[in-house]
């Protein structure tokens, strides 16, 4: 039963890959970044990425390649900057 189960999870993880900036481009999706050591955050741009890495590049490695603006630490984490869906119900002032 074991070797059942193990073959399941191999086949599962094969099929799971990071998306690739490639396919932010076709979608005109940015890359949000997040510094890990201070809070710091921004969306870059998809298209120099593209450029500069190729379309296949995880976009979650990307985090590894770039350095705060705010503090100058390398420790970002990135995922794809996908849109706002708006303010969160009954959240903020005024809320009740």
């Amino acid at each position: 039963m074991a070797g059942f189960k193990r073959q399941a999870l191999d086949d599962e993880d094969r099929r799971r890959r990071a998306i690739a900036l490639g396919e932010l481009a076709a979608e005109g999706i940015g890359v949000f970044c997040w510094c890990n050591r201070c809070g710091h955050n921004a969306t870059l741009g998809i298209e120099r990425l593209v450029q500069e890495l190729g379309p296949a590049f995880p976009v979650p490695e990307l985090g590894a390649r770039l350095r705060c603006s705010g503090c100058g630490s390398k420790d970002v984490a990135t995922r794809p900057g996908w849109p706002a869906v708006g303010p969160v119900a009954r959240h903020g002032p005024g809320a009740g």
